[in-house]
């Protein structure tokens, strides 16, 4: 059992299944990393990248969306219903920020559906997306990671 920042919320959280989560995170987007240019020639010349982008891309997604929603369990004691409510939800317990859950759940659609539907129509738009995705889960392991520290047992808000 920890506490909130503002240390009066008790939190349950399973601090093991969060910093697992956060390893296949990092690795994930050292996975994103090391695909290179993601250009027009080379994702109709290779369609095998842009699944795995947008395999890696979902996997990312879930893994936050599963943290959010454990976290928002024990910090607010509601489950946000689904994955885009879960960003706004963490920002409100204090996981990541607001402008970080804005850039991870954008109005039209979460990144890997965005390179699902481009991929076709705009692959140059690809590399953006890309680009977005991975410094916005570069940085929601960076703030958790921090959350998770702040929080650890024996700390106080």
């Amino acid at each position: 059992m920890t506490t909130s920042r503002a240390g009066a919320v008790p939190v349950a959280v399973d601090r093991a299944s969060i910093e697992h989560r956060l390893l296949t995170m990092r690795k994930s987007v050292v996975q994103l990393d090391s695909l290179g240019p993601l250009d027009s020639a080379r994702l109709e010349s290779d369609p095998g990248t842009g699944l795995a982008l947008e395999r890696v891309l979902a996997l990312l997604h879930d893994l936050a969306s599963a943290i959010n929603r454990h976290v928002c369990a024990g910090v607010l004691g509601d489950t946000p219903q689904t994955p885009a409510a879960s960003f706004g939800a963490a920002a409100r317990a204090g996981l990541i920020d607001g402008g970080l859950a804005a850039a991870l759940a954008p109005a039209d659609g979460p990144h890997h559906v965005l390179v699902q539907l481009r991929l076709d129509t705009e692959p140059g738009e690809i590399a953006a997306i890309v680009s977005a995705a991975r410094s916005g889960y570069r940085e929601y392991v960076r703030q958790v990671t921090h959350w998770i520290t702040a929080n650890a047992p024996g700390r106080t808000g």
